[in-house]
């Protein structure tokens, strides 16, 4: 059976994340679109439908859809073999467990599952769905990412969460007894929060880690509940001052307990980094599936940017009219690459491989950029490492403006200055 297939596969996590290889890797990103409720700070694309929706049907055009996907990278010999799989949101805890197996399932007839293959699934801590932990891990699914943002009953109302802290420790606990990797993410630098305050939520934090922690500062992003507050003075944040201070923090408790930081807000013993968050720093390919998902996917030696349609029902009307949701397919230049290459290896510890920057682009930053940088402060090189570099410390807060400096001082190889 298909589903034996894929369970097999992800079942024995023997391979380990954080080795740095040329192979970009390739995996698949499943967009589970809906929510019990929808968080006011979040602009995710989320949906609450009070009614319902009718999964078998969902399921139907997810399959639909990653078979055209597959289809589209050639034959199944020609197809990548599958690094990880992660099941995304929305909540893709409220899907029912046989949902999971289902799409696990389909992915095994579609392409090959790499041996020790990781398969992530988001979920929230509420009992009900903390009690699925089992059928999903029965599913194929090796790894969770319980979404608990604070340990303070209070803090979670107010940031719209329909958990308590006791579900969220519950959760933990579970979801520790039924699956091999466990992380679970926290938001910091909210409204009224101290250095005091948040040392003991994140020591809380540290007890109860199983190897990983995704530690977000809480940013207001347009079009949210929190922005309108924000903009109307009723919802302050942290100034850069304070919430540097949080981050120095952060960084400080999460290295002395042995989860250092290898990207910007994810910690991990070594050995637990997220695989599939890796994939996506490091350059991989992914095929984006479901309502509002995004890809990188490489057909016919180009790499495209895709998207599919965000509204659930219009998307899932689109894949039965026409076999795919996609609204977007757009071959990305040479150049783009590039750009995109540098906002996402420069997040991490490990660095960006140069030398890779340019296998894979053509392009490669002169070394006058990158010393100005360097001189500055932004920009370190990584010891021992030296065609690798990475945003320093301060560099994280401007990395936006570190690639644009970069990606103007961009040179195609024969010419770029080495």
């Amino acid at each position: 059976m298909a589903h034996d297939r894929a369970s097999d596969a992800v079942r024995g996590v023997s391979q380990r994340a954080g080795s740095v290889t040329d192979d970009d890797g390739f995996g698949i990103y499943l967009h589970w679109p809906f929510c019990a409720q929808k968080c006011p700070y979040c602009d995710f694309n989320s949906h609450v439908r009070h009614g319902g929706w009718d999964e078998a049907r969902f399921l139907a055009a997810f399959r639909t859809e990653l078979t055209a996907m597959a289809e589209r990278q050639g034959l199944r010999s020609q197809r990548p073999p599958v690094q990880s799989i992660f099941f995304g949101g929305g909540t893709p805890s409220l899907m029912q467990p046989g949902t999971v197996a289902g799409l696990l399932d389909h992915i095994a007839t579609l392409w090959t599952i790499a041996c020790g293959a990781e398969a992530t699934l988001e979920a929230n801590p509420n009992s009900v769905e903390a009690g699925r932990f089992q059928g999903y891990r029965a599913a194929g699914v090796n790894r969770v990412s319980i979404g608990v943002q604070s340990f303070d009953d209070g803090e979670l109302k107010r940031l719209g969460r329909l958990h308590s802290a006791a579900e969220a420790r519950g959760a933990i606990d579970i979801a520790g007894r039924v699956f091999e990797r466990v992380s679970f993410d926290l938001i910091y630098a909210r409204p009224g929060q101290t250095p005091v305050k948040w040392r003991a939520e994140l020591r809380e934090a540290l007890n109860l880690a199983r190897g990983h922690l995704s530690l977000y500062q809480l940013t207001i992003e347009p079009d949210t509940p929190f922005a309108e507050l924000h903009a109307r003075g009723k919802l302050v944040v942290p100034d850069p001052d304070a919430a540097l201070t949080l981050y120095e923090i952060t960084q400080e408790l999460t290295d002395t307990a042995g989860l250092r930081a290898y990207e910007i807000s994810n910690h991990a013993r070594p050995g637990e980094e997220s695989r599939h968050n890796l994939l996506y720093w490091r350059y991989g390919a992914y095929a984006g599936a479901g309502p509002g998902a995004h890809g990188r996917l490489v057909s016919d030696g180009r790499r495209l940017a895709t998207s599919t349609e965000r509204n659930p029902e219009r998307w899932l009307a689109r894949v039965e009219a026409h076999g795919q949701g996609m609204i977007e397919e757009t071959p990305l230049g040479q150049a783009e690459q590039a750009d995109e290459m540098l906002m996402m290896g420069l997040r991490l510890s490990e660095g960006l491989d140069l030398g890779r920057l340019a296998r894979v682009t053509g392009f490669r930053p002169t070394r006058v950029a990158l010393d100005r940088l360097v001189r500055q402060g932004f920009l370190e090189f990584v010891p021992d490492s030296p065609d690798r570099v990475r945003a320093s410390g301060r560099g994280r807060f401007v990395l936006n403006e570190i690639v644009f400096q970069l990606s103007q001082g961009l040179q195609p190889v024969a010419a770029a200055v080495l």
